[in-house]
């Protein structure tokens, strides 16, 4: 694999056909289409559930939803089966949409938000890799997420940005532009930053689907290996309810 996180940046731009046929749905159906989170593997030790119940809402495109996975493969539900491994009373409610761009998100998140019950305690934010495939303006993009940010502040939501890089080919410019969103929104936002969702999995056959996109059940574990300690860090920090 390459040593930048740009590695198989030629295979998202020819996969970018199959990432547009996943339609996004409108607001009401995407509400509805929110995941039961599966349940939870049964470890081999009991581990004692303490602390106050925590709600997660992941809020993204495929790379949430789970797209090309079993039911109970996709990235929230391995983040939820860590956080329970670690005796955390939290429950991550998967809001992943396959298709979404930015601005897809931008429409449905205070409708995804009002319905629903109880608030979360925690956001995970994932989007903007539609949007690269698309070669949408960086400029539309940062502009979409600034308001997603803007819509949690304005709840009083924390929030765990996952973030997305360009690959090169599509040009140092846009590359520079596009990759210094998530940074610069993150310290704007006081958001915990994971950098690049696919960090580490993206351009490995082993972790990847033949798609050359999405991670396999394989890669999803790697990739909640390294976020879900920073949802857990996130959640303990909370003050107590």
């Amino acid at each position: 694999m390459s040593k930048t996180p740009y590695a198989a940046g030629a295979a998202l731009i020819q996969a970018a056909l199959l990432s547009a046929c996943q339609a996004p749905r409108d607001d009401a159906a995407a509400v509805s289409n929110i995941a039961e989170p599966a349940p939870r593997p049964t470890p081999s030790a009991k581990v004692a559930v303490t602390g106050p119940k925590r709600t997660v809402l992941a809020f993204g495109d495929s790379l949430y939803a789970g797209y090309g996975l079993r039911r109970g493969e996709s990235l929230p539900d391995a983040i939820q089966a860590r956080l329970g491994a670690q005796g955390m009373n939290a429950t991550v409610v998967n809001a992943g949409v396959s298709g979404d761009t930015t601005a897809d998100g931008r429409r449905r998140l205070a409708y995804t938000l009002d319905r629903l019950s109880p608030k979360p305690d925690l956001v995970m934010l994932g989007l903007g890799g539609n949007d690269v495939l698309r070669q949408l303006s960086p400029a539309e993009t940062r502009a979409n997420m600034t308001a997603m940010l803007d819509e949690l502040a304005k709840r009083r939501i924390p929030v765990l940005l996952t973030g997305m890089m360009a690959p090169p080919n599509l040009g140092p410019d846009y590359a520079a532009r596009f990759n210094a969103i998530w940074p610069d929104l993150a310290r704007g936002h006081d958001a915990v930053l994971d950098p690049f969702i696919l960090q580490g999995v993206l351009g490995n056959r082993q972790l990847m689907l033949p798609d050359g996109v999405h991670p396999n059940a394989r890669g999803v574990d790697r990739v909640a290996d390294r976020i879900a300690p920073l949802v857990e860090a996130r959640l303990k920090s909370l003050p107590a309810e």
